[in-house]
């Protein structure tokens, strides 16, 4: 049965090409969302950006036909405005003036007189609200939707192996076929493994032998980098040793790494030590700088209150990780507070470090750069795509952040740039992923305590 589908304002900033994901369906778009969108055409930043995009796939439709009347998308489905329905009444306490409310009206108007399923697709979840008590059906727009967070790829397994395989492990290696785990009730069974997911190996005639591996080509190695100590920096848990094998991959065989976890469990920090090795102690000139962005939920507007130019609004957040690695003596660290910042200031006068707005990489080409994405949930798919692909030549690109501390509107674990990658990046050979455990949070004892507590 074929359906019409009334999408929101909000839908279409986020995915401008929203109108044409509904197949053989009918989209339609009332006219007050029009009006919304041409009151923000002049937005700087991501959200302008996405509705001059809107305003042009529109435009594009209007010269196929009548989009009163309806137009054909070319996915089988018709594209129409909806201007009418405005005497439709609405209880007392939703006013006529509000957008929100316009847009109920129509989706009133059209269930009263179409025979088709009525169904509104807004990421406001109060909006969804307010249908359902109308008695209107409403949705979230879930083209981009992942799975839940507790169902997400962790990019990590624990397994087991027989006990003559296990021995021989770090010079063979040991086939993904002979690898088992035990389900709820003891029974033993084959796990999918992905490419590049990272095992911990237990020999299954004494669990207390461990060996730490990575899926390559069907086979489980050991790890290349585990006895490094990147920058003076050595793995605490074994999130870590994982995290550490990803980072010091060179571009070439590793340019994608995603790394989940809550704060605390050193995801900048380690970021961050990993880069400087490479930039200032690795002769090879791997890299030519580190790049750090961190879109704040707010980025496009906020960051212009902040003191300073461009770099003296973003360095402030990495600072504090900064002054661990360039002087690693906890005691002495801060005994000539004037001489440690000199340190600091010398690596981003020389240009080794650089901080840049996430705003400024669109349509750029990186080359040969360590650039670090700081908090990435905050970003939505069609962002972290946009980063993606804008990744040059022996660019390593590396995307941290917490599905569970979003703080841009209109997302959530489920449809946030970082989930989205990583859902969509599995099992890629360029890609390489870890989820870092709340039981490896390494910020503080009161840290630990409050994750645990709180």
């Amino acid at each position: 049965m074929e359906k019409i589908y009334i999408l929101d304002t909000n839908v279409l900033i986020q995915a401008p090409y929203a109108v044409e994901c509904f197949e053989e369906n009918e989209v339609v778009l009332p006219m007050t969302v029009l009006e919304e969108l041409d009151n923000l055409k002049k937005e700087e930043g991501e959200k302008g950006a996405n509705v001059r995009r809107v305003i042009r796939i529109l435009d594009a439709y209007r010269e196929k036909g009548n989009l009163l009347e309806g137009v054909y998308t070319g996915h089988g489905g018709i594209l129409r405005v909806e201007k009418n329905y405005l005497n439709v009444e609405l209880p007392e306490d939703l006013p006529d003036h509000k957008s929100d409310n316009r847009i109920l009206k129509v989706c009133i108007g059209l269930s009263k007189e179409s025979p088709k399923q009525v169904i509104l697709v807004t990421k406001d979840i109060l909006l969804r609200i307010k249908a359902q008590l109308l008695g209107i059906q409403a949705e979230d727009f879930t083209t981009e939707q992942v799975a839940g967070h507790e169902e997400q790829y962790l990019g990590r397994k624990e397994v087991f192996v027989p006990e003559v395989l296990f021995k021989d492990f770090k010079k063979k290696g040991v086939p993904v076929e002979s690898v088992y785990c035990c389900d709820s009730n003891g029974a033993c069974i084959h796990p999918e493994l992905f490419e590049n997911e990272f095992i911990i190996l237990r020999a299954d005639q004494s669990s207390k032998k461990t060996q730490l591996g990575r899926v390559e080509k069907g086979i489980i190695r050991k790890l290349e980098y585990r006895k490094s100590t990147p920058y003076g920096v050595s793995p605490r848990n074994v999130g870590q040793y994982f995290f550490q094998e990803a980072l010091m991959q060179p571009a070439e065989k590793a340019p994608l790494v995603i790394v989940k976890g809550m704060a605390g469990t050193s995801k900048t920090f380690y970021s961050l030590a990993v880069g400087l090795e490479k930039v200032l102690n690795d002769p090879s000139g791997e890299y030519r700088r580190i790049l750090i962005c961190r879109p704040n939920a707010l980025f496009d507007s906020d960051i212009g209150f902040l003191p300073g130019n461009e770099q003296e609004k973003i360095s402030p957040l990495i600072m504090d990780n900064l002054e661990q690695l360039v002087d690693s003596n906890d005691r002495e660290r801060y005994s000539d507070e004037r001489e440690l910042q000199d340190k600091i200031q010398e690596i981003f006068d020389r240009g080794l470090i650089q901080t840049e707005a996430l705003t400024f990489i669109r349509g750029r080409s990186i080359l040969k750069t360590y650039l670090i994405i700081d908090e990435a949930q905050n970003m939505t798919p069609a962002q972290i795509k946009g980063i993606i692909t804008r990744a040059g030549k022996e660019t390593k690109i590396i995307l941290l952040g917490d599905p569970n501390q979003i703080d841009r509107p209109y997302l959530d674990d489920r449809t946030n740039g970082l989930s989205y990658a990583a859902e969509h990046m599995k099992g890629s050979p360029l890609c390489w992923q870890i989820t870092l455990l709340p039981e490896e949070c390494e910020r503080s004892s009161l840290a630990t305590e409050a994750i645990q507590r709180l």
